[in-house]
C-alpha cells in the first residue's frame, strides 16, 4: 500500500530489495516496534478505563492487547534470529525461528484467553454493575482505528516480504476490530441502560475469551504446518513450473518436491526429462544453468535429469494412446512420466510413473487393467508396469 512507501524508504534501507535477509529483518522489526508501541498505547488506555468502569469484556480486551504486544515482542526476537547466517550446526541457516516465536506466541495466546474465560464466567455467578462512560466508548473508538491501520501495515508488510507470522499478524489484528466492536456495542449500550448491559458485558467477555482461544489455535496450527512439512504455496510451486517453460529442451518436469526451511529459505528437487539423443554433457551444462537461474530466486534448486527417447516410433506411439485412455478416463487427475520400453522375445514390458493425488483410490492394478482392455496390442504381447506417485499438488 502506498500510505506505507514513506515509512518504508525513512526505516528501511534498499526496502525493494525483500529477497535480502538484512532487509527481511528491517521489515520485521519496523513492523514488530510497531505493533509494540500501538499495543502497549491501547492497553494502557483500554485497563485504565476498564477497571473504572468495571466492565470485564474492556478488561479482557485490555489484556489481549498486551497480549499482542508481547507478541510483537516474541516477532522481532523471531527475525533477530532468523536473520543469523548458517553455521556448522546449522546449516541451512536459521529462518526457521519465525515459526518457533510464532508458536510461543500462539500458547501465551491460548493461556490469555483460558484466564479471561475463567474471568468471565465468574462475574456470571457473581454478577456486578459496570459505570461505562463515553471516554470509555471513545477509548475503544480509537482501539478500532488503530487496529484497523495495524492490520494493514502487517498485510502489506507481510505480502512484500512473504511472512506467515506477520500475515497471521495481519489476521490477528482484523480479528480484534471484531472482537472490539462487540465490545463497543456492549460499553455503550451500558451507559444507557446499566443494569442490562452489565449482563451482557459478562458474556461478552465470554465471547472475547472465546475469540482469543480460538485465533491461538489457529495460530498453533499456523507455525507448526510449516515445522512438519507442509504442502508448498501453490503460487510457488506454479511459479517454478511456469519458469521451466523458459526452457525449450525440458520436454517435462514432475516428481517436484519443495522444502523450506524458513520464509526465503526454499530448497527444491526435481525431474526434468530431456531428448536422450543430445550430447549428455550439453543437457548437462543446460541443468547447471536452470539450478544457477533459480538460485538467483532465491530457491536452492537440484535438478535430476531424464533422458527421454522421442525418435522411436513405436514408444511415441503407444505413449500417446495411454495417455489418451488415461484422460478418458480419469481426466487431468493423473498424468505419467518416465515411459519406455523394454522388448522381449515373447512380450514387451511397458513401464511408466503415474503420478496421482493423494486423496483418490486410483491403483496401478487399476491402470495396468484399463490399459490391456482399452489398447490394442496389434498381435504384440504388452505387460504393464505402472509405479504409482503421489502428488500434493
Amino acid at each position: 500500500m502506498k500510505i506505507f512507501e514513506p515509512l518504508k524508504k525513512t526505516f528501511i534501507k534498499d526496502y525493494k530489495n525483500v529477497s535480502s535477509a538484512s532487509v527481511r529483518y528491517r521489515y520485521g522489526l519496523l513492523a514488530g516496534v510497531f505493533g509494540i508501541l500501538t499495543n502497549v498505547v491501547l492497553f494502557v488506555m483500554k485497563i485504565v478505563f476498564g477497571l473504572i468502569a468495571g466492565s470485564i469484556s474492556v478488561v479482557a480486551d485490555a489484556v489481549n492487547n498486551l497480549s499482542d504486544a508481547g507478541s510483537s515482542g516474541v516477532t522481532v526476537v523471531g527475525f533477530k534470529l532468523s536473520n543469523r547466517p548458517p553455521d556448522k550446526e546449522h546449516p541451512f541457516g536459521h529462518a526457521r525461528y519465525e515459526y518457533i516465536t510464532g508458536l510461543v506466541v500462539a500458547f501465551i495466546v491460548l493461556i490469555i484467553g483460558g484466564t479471561l474465560l475463567k474471568s468471565s464466567i465468574e462475574r456470571i455467578i457473581s454478577p456486578e454493575l459496570i459505570e461505562a462512560s463515553v471516554w470509555t466508548a471513545a477509548v475503544l473508538v480509537i482501539s478500532i482505528f488503530l487496529k484497523t491501520i495495524q492490520g494493514m501495515l502487517y498485510t502489506d508488510f507481510g505480502k512484500a516480504i512473504n511472512s506467515p507470522s506477520l500475515s497471521a499478524s495481519a489476521t490477528d489484528s482484523r480479528n480484534d476490530v471484531i472482537s472490539t466492536s462487540l465490545v463497543l456495542v456492549s460499553t455503550v449500550g451500558a451507559i444507557f441502560l446499566p443494569e442490562i448491559f452489565s449482563k451482557v458485558d459478562s458474556y461478552l467477555g465470554i465471547a472475547v475469551s472465546l475469540f482469543i482461544i480460538v485465533s491461538g489455535v489457529k495460530l498453533v496450527k499456523e507455525t507448526v504446518d510449516p515445522l512438519l512439512g507442509g504442502v508448498p504455496d501453490k503460487e510457488l510451486v506454479a511459479k517454478i513450473r511456469e519458469k521451466f517453460k523458459d526452457y525449450p529442451e525440458i520436454l517435462g518436469t514432475h516428481d517436484l518436491m519443495v522444502h523450506s526451511y524458513g520464509p526465503g529459505k526454499v530448497f527444491a528437487t526435481i525431474h526434468a526429462e530431456v531428448e536422450a539423443d543430445t550430447d549428455v554433457l550439453l543437457s548437462h551444462d543446460l541443468i547447471d544453468n536452470i539450478e544457477r537461474d533459480f538460485q538467483r530466486d532465491g530457491i536452492f534448486m537440484v535438478i535430476h535429469m531424464d533422458p527421454i527417447v522421442t525418435s522411436d516410433p513405436e514408444i511415441a506411439m503407444l505413449r500417446d494412446r495411454v495417455y489418451e485412455v488415461l484422460q478418458a478416463a480419469y481426466g487431468d487427475k493423473l498424468s505419467l512420466h518416465d515411459f519406455r520400453m523394454v522388448k522381449g522375445i515373447t512380450h514387451t514390458n511397458v513401464l511408466f510413473d503415474a503420478v496421482v493425488p493423494f486423496d483418490e483410490k486410483i491403483t496401478a492394478e487399476d491402470i495396468a487393467a484399463l490399459l490391456s482392455e482399452k489398447i490394442d496390442s496389434g498381435g504384440t504381447t504388452y505387460y504393464y508396469v505402472v509405479n504409482i506417485d503421489r502428488s500434493y499438488v
